[in-house]
């Protein structure tokens, strides 16, 4: 990984206008000197995610994600601070020099280079093999699921050999050391028989990621044998988290929404019939991460999941998730069918294009499966569902949405729409509901979706550090009487440390603090430390009294921290304490 000067780093931020570049990913509403959106880190409905036009700095007061500008494309594209800096040097006209990557970052990209060049030689291999004789019968299982060869060709399709050892020799004869082929999941050893292949007889599905790289597989058996389904483990350059199948080739996609399914081969079906906007999860439960991912390139996912229980199951899990993350969602039916593979083939895309159309919300959705636990002709049951329905509805925090969706329930259900609404207010008002509520999640910027609660001591000193950030004017009289090791919290204190450095060199500019820390989570926080929610003060006299209140506080819990340090077997120790603790009276 190339390493850049601090100096080169600051100028392209600089040059860079952090409102223009979240605009792209953000729709901004101008409030006073800020921006104000909806929290592209995790799902809410008013805006609490705020842009800094003067500080160049955002943060969510909702589930504190902060930094800045190169903070928020590395959390939101989920790319490296090397991609991000050269694409934002790119934007801004600075021409980055040429620098020589340290020992152990060029060795990590050399593995991950050979790596890569060991996943597309087996490509290849198994590529070259299906179209073989030895690959006749996974040959004609692709053509017996009707895959034309272009179909094949396209997504890469191939066959790993009934020999348990065939890639393993083939990788050794192009000079692969047995250690990078350990590295790379696609040979195992042991004692008994050495090295031998992960995949073998099976049908190979090659995992790109969205460079259209290879970087694993997945293989179905030919014939019989445990287990049926078998995909690479993860490696340096695959993370099943972090990778869709076929998003290389859905993301360009000029459909609304993409369609999520369970299997490759379904993904495949659905592309060579015309639905380019067709993905799946990595022989892995759908996560956050799958969920963020799809995010950069939709506001709709449609759930494809086959019919059976399984896949209802798989439904239930997935639609939480997809909406934690603030993306619609939505379930294709296919009965009488299983899947969309089935269901092409039976009645084509046509029709299948006809179940997109009628696809079901999700609540919807949930409530009808949840029902199926209820006998509605029993009226105490009966009652019963009702209280979880109106339960779910409170659920939406938005009144108007839980409005609009009131009214639908009590169409579909034919209940009377007053009834439940009166239903709904009844439990909010005794507390219920609140289970419905999002759960907090480790978010990419790695802090939690409920801010945990501070302590005075705590918060006088994150508003010293925004009333500075925001009024230059106050510096002078403040580090008059405040210092940085005043501050007792490390990162407040080293935070201070820099901005005071600032303020003695120049003028203050928080968005460089900012990188100054390597680790997304204390980035985030260095961030809410410039902005924190100050209090409403009208006249210049309440402003004063509450910035004396904030010194007054920092001062008192310096001097109990020092007097908890100070050696009282030494006088002039003690002589200074005593000194000090005087002058805080006054």
């Amino acid at each position: 990984m190339p390493f850049y000067s601090d100096d080169i780093v600051e100028e392209v931020r600089s040059r860079t206008d952090i409102v223009d570049v979240i605009s792209q990913y953000v729709k901004l509403h101008k409030r006073g000197s800020n921006y104000v959106g909806l929290c592209p880190f995790h799902n809410e409905k008013t805006g609490s995610f705020t842009v800094s036009a003067g500080k160049q700095m955002y943060y969510c007061f909702g589930c504190g994600a902060g930094g800045n500008v190169i903070t928020f494309l590395m959390n939101y594209e989920n790319a490296t601070f090397p991609e991000v800096l050269q694409e934002l040097a790119g934007r801004a006209g600075v021409e980055l020099p040429v620098v020589e990557p340290s020992k152990e970052a060029k060795q990590q990209a050399d593995k991950r280079s050979r790596l890569l060049e060991v996943q597309k030689e087996a490509a290849k291999y198994y590529y070259a093999l299906l179209r073989s004789p030895r690959g006749r019968q996974a040959y004609d299982y692709f053509h017996k699921r009707e895959l034309s060869d272009e179909t094949m060709r396209k997504f890469g399709l191939g066959y790993s050999d009934k020999y348990s050892d065939d890639l393993y020799r083939y990788l050794k004869s192009k000079g692969y050391e047995d250690g990078l082929l350990k590295e790379s999941g696609l040979v195992t050893f042991d004692e008994t028989r050495g090295g031998h292949d992960k995949f073998w007889n099976r049908a190979m599905f090659p995992i790109m990621d969205m460079r259209g790289k290879v970087i694993g597989f997945g293989g179905r058996v030919m014939g019989e044998g445990e287990p049926k389904y078998l995909n690479s483990p993860e490696t340096p350059i695959f993370d099943k988290s972090r990778n869709l199948y076929a998003l290389h080739l859905a993301r360009m996609t000029k459909k609304p929404q993409m369609l999520l399914c369970e299997g490759y081969m379904d993904v495949i079906a659905l592309h060579q019939a015309g639905f380019d906007n067709a993905v799946a999860s990595l022989g892995t439960a759908f996560t956050t991460g799958h969920a963020s991912l799809l995010k950069r390139y939709t506001k709709e996912v449609y759930l494809t999941f086959d019919s059976d229980g399984a896949g209802i199951k798989a439904a239930l899990r997935a639609i939480p998730i997809l909406k934690e993350v603030g993306l619609t969602a939505k379930v294709i039916h296919m009965e009488p069918y299983k899947d969309p593979d089935e269901f092409i083939k039976a009645l084509g895309a046509e029709e299948f294009q006809k179940r997109i159309d009628a696809a079901e919300n999700s609540f919807f959705f949930e409530l009808r499966i949840l029902e199926q636990n209820y006998d509605m002709r029993d009226p105490e049951s009966k009652t019963a569902f009702h209280n979880e329905l109106a339960r779910r509805l409170l659920g939406f925090q938005e009144e108007l949405e839980r409005e609009n969706y009131i009214t639908a329930a009590a169409e579909h259900y034919h209940i009377s729409y007053e009834q439940l609404r009166k239903l709904v207010n009844t439990l909010g008002a005794r507390g219920y509901g609140k289970g419905t509520e999002p759960q907090p999640q480790q978010l990419r910027s790695g802090m939690n979706h409920k801010n945990k609660p501070e302590n005075a001591n705590l918060q006088a000193q994150k508003l010293l550090l925004t009333w500075l950030s925001d009024r230059p004017e106050l510096y002078e009289s403040v580090r008059n009487e405040i210092q940085p090791e005043d501050f007792s919290e490390p990162l407040y204190r080293k935070v201070a440390q820099l901005l005071y450095e600032q303020y003695e060199n120049g003028t203050p500019n928080p968005a460089q603090i900012i990188s100054y820390f390597s680790d997304d989570e204390k980035q985030s926080r260095v961030a809410g430390l410039f902005h924190a929610r100050l209090p409403e003060l009208t006249s210049p006299q309440e402003q004063e009294k509450a910035l004396r209140d904030v010194i007054g506080r920092i001062r008192r819990e310096s001097l109990e921290m020092k007097k908890a340090q100070v050696d009282v077997t030494s006088l002039e120790e003690m002589q200074r304490f005593i000194d000090a603790a005087k002058a805080n009276k006054r």
